[in-house]
């Protein structure tokens, strides 16, 4: 009991500090944080989860527990745990609870709790947390919260509301390289360095510990692989010979681990037709360009895959919060439009990312796509994000019409106004 408490004040200290820290307005909100649903914050570690919930929690007498402790985690008695939080912040009713997913039967721990009429605020880095754990144990109990690594609107704000158009490109292209982890950019330390340690770790903790696999090398050489590919369509099969790995189901597993611990996400497809979203080849995009320039295996950066990534984790951000589902699409002559956005039963608008349209051939090739997706998918808001080409057309291709609007992508990022 005094070990646990001695690591509460510990932390205490610790939340003093982030209180004095330098905080950046995110554009979302705990919503109902007075209320008895508990409330979930989920996101990549060093999201600035913690952060978040703090900045909502000021005004309040709240307790704090980080279970990203291996002694607290370690604890079989979980009273002993709320009985230092009540003795340390003077009983109150309600209790931040960090890295939640690190506790064995977190959820009983939270239902009874709740039972007990405290108000809980729970984060979590495994995207597991969110969707089926919750789902199983929570039912009808939770509210979820998605914190992202900083959005480039977010990440302006660090520099002022008076920016020039020329400074806001200029910012954008570095946002671009580094991505949007808020630490190294708000104590300016190296960005590599800090997300090449922030890598590792998560890959340790949050996968060869917690999943206990053996042989830590092959999930490694999978991540690095899918990394350096990203925004490419992925074979499980293919897969298998990259990691080493002899089972496809073990590869898929591998996957879905690191999606679920926020390193790279699946994207599906489009069909009307279930089956063949499942049996389609996915894509794999990253939850932060920063990691893509710090482990990515390439030479020089590829701008116009940095620039396909960020709208990906944009409209990734927009699927988890529930108001929208994306996809690739592909025809049979394999033309491509990098996504489609479903908005209830409609595809209410295709997006191509096309970094210099100034390459004729590469503009009539997503040109192309563009307008026979729009008639196939029977949607007319058509959109090209460039570097900084900007303007509406009607554009024509062998009896497909469409308008389509031209639109620089820093400009899109702030304001996605078309989506």
């Amino acid at each position: 009991m005094l070990k646990i408490t001695n690591i509460l004040i510990s932390q205490r200290k610790e939340l003093e500090e982030t209180k004095r820290q330098n905080y950046v307005e995110r554009d979302t909100e705990i919503k109902n944080i007075d209320s008895n649903i508990i409330k979930v914050i989920i996101g990549p570690r060093r999201a600035g989860k913690s952060f978040f919930a703090v900045h909502h929690l000021k005004d309040r007498n709240f307790g704090y527990v980080n279970f990203d402790d291996e002694e607290l985690i370690q604890v079989k008695n979980y009273d002993e745990i709320v009985d230092s939080i009540m003795q340390i912040y003077k009983n109150p009713k309600t209790l931040f609870l960090d890295e939640i997913q690190n506790l064995p039967r977190w959820e009983l721990l939270t239902n009874r709790l709740q039972r007990q009429g405290f108000n809980l605020i729970i984060t979590g880095s495994n995207s597991n947390l969110l969707s089926k754990e919750l789902a199983t144990h929570l039912t009808g109990r939770h509210l979820p919260t998605v914190i992202f690594p900083l959005s480039f609107k977010e990440f302006l704000s660090l520099y002022g509301n008076n920016l020039t158009e020329t400074e806001q490109r200029s910012r954008f292209n570095e946002y671009l390289e580094i991505g949007g982890f808020p630490e190294p950019i708000i104590k300016n330390i190296d960005h590599n360095s800090y997300i090449k340690t922030l890598y590792d770790s998560v890959i340790l903790k949050d996968i060869i510990l917690r999943y206990n696999i053996k042989f830590a090398k092959s999930i490694e050489d999978l991540a690095r692989h899918l990394i350096s590919n990203f925004g490419n369509p992925i074979s499980y099969t293919q897969l298998t010979k990259i990691s080493r790995v002899k089972s496809v189901h073990t590869v898929m597993k591998y996957v879905k681990y690191l999606e679920e611990a926020f390193v790279i996400f699946e994207l599906n497809q489009f069909s009307f037709k279930t089956k063949t979203q499942v049996k389609s080849n996915k894509k794999i995009y990253c939850f932060d360009n920063g990691i893509i320039s710090s482990k990515a295996f390439v030479s020089s950066p590829n701008f116009g895959k940095l620039y396909e990534n960020i709208v990906a984790i944009e409209l990734k951000k927009k699927e988890m919060k529930g108001e929208i589902d994306f996809y690739y699409w592909k025809n049979i002559q394999q033309e491509e439009v990098d996504f489609a956005v479903k908005e209830g039963l409609k595809i209410t608008s295709l997006i191509q990312v096309c970094f210099d349209v100034s390459d004729i051939k590469t503009k009539d090739r997503e040109v192309r796509a563009l307008l026979k997706a729009g008639d196939e998918l029977k949607c007319k808001n058509l959109i090209i994000l460039t570097e900084n080409y900007e303007a509406e057309k009607n554009e024509e291709w062998f009896g497909s019409k469409g308008k389509i609007k031209y639109i620089p992508l820093w400009k899109w990022m702030l304001g996605n106004k078309s989506m």
